[in-house]
């Protein structure tokens, strides 16, 4: 299986300034389980597009499979939507919701 790792990033300054042009509305991105990726594969896009710590990514991932779906974000609408964006290149289903 090959996989197409994306070279997009989310930096801390870029979540800064996506948060505050929300307007105060918060998004979430919400990844759900899938029989496709390993878990792997699943850690190491959430460290790229959310630039979280291998434990965080691990914790989320366990949700993911344990529990179907896992909270993996949370900013404003345009960094939710790069974030889900970045998830979504290894075929993961993702919703970007406003809280």
């Amino acid at each position: 299986m090959s996989v197409i790792m994306p070279d997009t990033v989310i930096r801390p300054e870029d979540r800064e300034r996506d948060s505050n042009a929300s307007g105060g509305s918060g998004y979430i991105v919400v990844v759900y389980d899938n029989d496709h990726n390993t878990v792997e594969q699943v850690i190491h896009i959430l460290m790229t597009a959310t630039s979280c710590t291998l434990a965080e990514a691990e914790v989320e991932t366990w949700e993911v499979h344990h529990l179907g779906k896992s909270v993996v974000h949370h900013g404003g609408k345009e960094e939710c939507e790069k974030v889900g964006g970045v998830i979504r290149t290894i075929g993961i289903r993702v919703e970007v919701i406003e809280e």
